[in-house]
């Protein structure tokens, strides 16, 4: 069936439970010599031979073995150890001094005092307790969070939570199986490095004596599973209790978290009926510990007290772990064969999708920017924070928490921060005006001749409160070295300079900022909703798969109206050309697929900038059209992305987005 990670990981699970079984032994090396692992073939056929009791049987592997050191004497370069425990991690992070530093504007964040070049790995964190969402329940691993295999492994205790291999369950705190008479019959018979090999696949698997296994799900086995109804936060706040109260030894107190995490809290700040809420959830947990963890542990207003600020502390220091999802496709070959057969699934847009919940302790301590310098992503529940930019000694080093300038406009941007986070974001992005933020939803002048844009009253009140207005760039931006992009306010807005030679921008609701011309928004705003109601009828047929003639002339003329009254650089023209790209792919009409593709991407360069990791996932759809129609403007496009998304994932780009190896293998057939 050739699926060789899925049979080696069949094979250590039967050695774990058999490590004398010379069959598994055998088969366990012809796998891994398939998938290139030399050095562990050699082994496993070396151990297979010496516990075969037939001379035919030991005659034959021996003519394996010879073929395999040959070959591998023949390799200059060390091979790729694929296991099934972990996925290997080629990067690690620079030798970087971090340091906490405080902004008059911000408080506490984290700085370096070296420069750091792009795309350096500056943090790797692996959380102080994590719990998987509700909705991956059933789908993922609840302590690696990778996909579940068929054969899942249940929970020894409850056999409510699934679990990929024995190494995950173990690790979430369950029981440990070993044979260690079996193992140890076996290195009695092989050499020292053969008697070293073979805890690795038959103990290590399920059991590292020096490994601290967190007790993620142990407490919670007892009675009702209570992490399975309460909300994902309040399950969290559970387990760093209980994590707290193991690393003290103290089982009768509940930690005072504000000194044990030394994270913000946000009590203060929340309306009165979220406090009310943190209240009631605080004696739950409480009442849920003592009944299924520790029988001693006191239920009293102190600590309630802190439990409250605990569930505080998570509501806005907590990160969801994201998962990439590109398709449904078993490996890239098929996922170029289904795109070029003219299914668009392959082109859809790369689908994150939260999967946990967890408190980075390190990492909570880097502040929010909708400009962000530093990008986290992870691998399973592993947190990397990875440079996109230049960025020089004492300058912040802020990550996105959410929204950023070409996602969404500034007073969304705000409303969302506010009411996730309970604060008022004074990055760059929300006190500059910007001609992002101008254009991302705004209406094109009257005047066909002028490129200006028009504000409505939401948007006008939101730019007026923004204080300044960039010359080149701002002192303080911490954009060292600005991406080359020629679309500025001045293309939409006239600038003037008043008697202190300061910049003025005049915003009005209704008037062109650039020559003043008057627009009525009411009747071009019903322009608008009449264009998106033959759009959401398209979206509906691309759902079903059944898209007539008639849907999609409709909307090409919907596209036409929001042109006509629409900025040309509006995010919403952007999201219409992109639904017309996808519905031309499921038609298999490749040509207007890619006009349009191109079409999406010129305005989405504008909104987030030309090496955006939202314009790698676009080059994607197009350089996949443009292979599928033999277009040589394919190479290009994929050596740009490639370009992006190395400055965001580094070599990790590999691990999470493997169809990026195939653009490049077709992009060198292109040339040749």
């Amino acid at each position: 069936m050739g699926l060789l990670m899925e049979s080696l990981r069949d094979c250590s699970r039967a050695l774990e439970i058999s490590p004398s079984y010379a069959k598994v032994w055998y088969r366990r090396g012809k796998v891994n010599a398939t998938l290139g692992n030399y050095e562990d073939a050699v082994h496993d056929l070396t151990i297979a031979k010496n516990m075969e009791p037939s001379l035919g049987g030991k005659k034959q592997i021996e003519s394996e073995l010879d073929i395999l050191a040959q070959h591998h004497e023949n390799k200059s370069a060390k091979p790729v150890h694929h296991s099934q425990k972990s996925v290997g991690i080629p990067d690690v992070p620079q030798q970087i001094n971090l340091h906490c530093v405080r902004t008059p504007d911000k408080g506490r964040g984290m700085a370096s005092q070296s420069d750091i070049s792009q795309a350096s790995l500056i943090h790797t964190e692996e959380p102080y307790a994590m719990v998987i969402l509700k909705h991956c329940r059933e789908t993922h691993c609840h302590y690696c969070l990778n996909e579940l295999p068929a054969d899942t492994i249940p929970c020894i205790s409850c056999s409510l939570p699934l679990y990929c291999s024995q190494h995950c369950q173990v690790r979430a705190g369950g029981k440990i199986r070993i044979s260690y008479s079996s193992e140890t019959n076996i290195c009695k018979k092989n050499s020292d490095s053969i008697g070293e090999y073979v805890p690795d696949i038959t103990v290590d698997s399920n059991f590292d004596p020096k490994l601290e296994c967190i007790p993620e799900h142990k407490h919670e086995c007892q009675g009702v599973h209570w992490p399975a109804i309460l909300p994902s936060d309040v399950v969290l706040a559970g387990r760093v209790v209980v994590k707290s109260m193991e690393q003290k030894g103290q089982y009768t107190e509940v930690p005072n978290f504000l000194e044990t995490l030394g994270l913000c809290e946000s009590y203060s700040k929340m309306p009165p009926d979220s406090k009310l809420e943190l209240h009631l959830y605080s004696i739950v947990v409480l009442f849920c510990l003592q009944d299924s963890y520790s029988s001693e542990l006191s239920i009293n207003g102190e600590s309630t007290s802190r439990i409250v600020i605990l569930l505080s502390q998570i509501r806005v220091n907590s990160m969801a772990i994201v998962c990439m999802k590109s398709s449904d496709f078993s490996d890239q070959q098929d996922w170029f064969q289904k795109f070029s057969s003219g299914q668009a699934e392959a082109a859809s847009s790369v689908e994150q999708f939260r999967v946990g919940q967890a408190l980075y302790k390190a990492a909570s301590l880097f502040n929010h920017s909708c400009e962000p310098n530093i990008h986290a992503y992870f691998i399973s529940r592993t947190l990397f924070l990875r440079t996109t930019e230049f960025v020089a000694g004492g300058c912040p080093l802020e990550l996105s928490y959410g929204p950023q300038v070409g996602q969404w406009d500034c007073k969304d941007r705000l409303r969302f921060l506010q009411e996730e986070y309970f604060f008022r974001c004074q990055c760059r992005g929300c006190s500059e005006v910007n001609a992002s933020d101008l254009v991302i939803s705004a209406f094109c002048c009257v005047n066909p001749v002028c490129s200006g844009v028009v504000l409505d009253n939401l948007v006008a009140n939101r730019e007026k409160q923004k204080p300044k207005i960039p010359e080149t760039a701002s002192v303080e931006s911490h954009l060292q070295v600005p991406e080359l992009n020629d679309f500025d306010i001045k293309k939409v807005a006239h600038i003037s300079l008043d008697e202190t030679c300061s910049s003025l921008l005049r915003i009005d609701s209704g008037y062109c900022l650039k020559c003043g011309s008057y627009c009525n928004l009411a009747s071009r705003s019903e322009v608008v909703n009449k264009a998106l109601m033959h759009l959401r009828r398209l979206q509906d047929s691309m759902a079903s798969k059944d898209i007539c003639s008639k849907i999609l002339s409709d909307a090409l003329r919907s596209l036409g109206l929001l042109r006509s009254v629409l900025h040309a650089y509006n995010k919403t023209i952007a999201e219409t050309e992109d639904n017309l790209a996808k519905a031309f792919c499921l038609n298999g009409d490749l040509l207007p697929a890619r006009d349009h593709c191109k079409a999406s991407i010129e305005i989405l360069e504008k909104l987030y900038g030309p090496n955006h990791i939202v314009i790698g996932h676009e080059l994607v759809k197009l350089s996949s059209i443009q292979l599928s129609l033999g277009d040589r403007s394919a190479v290009d496009n994929i050596n740009r992305l490639s370009m992006i998304f190395s400055k965001y994932y580094g070599p990790h780009a590999a691990i999470l987005f493997p169809y990026l190896l195939f653009l490049e293998r077709e992009s060198s057939n292109m040339i040749r």
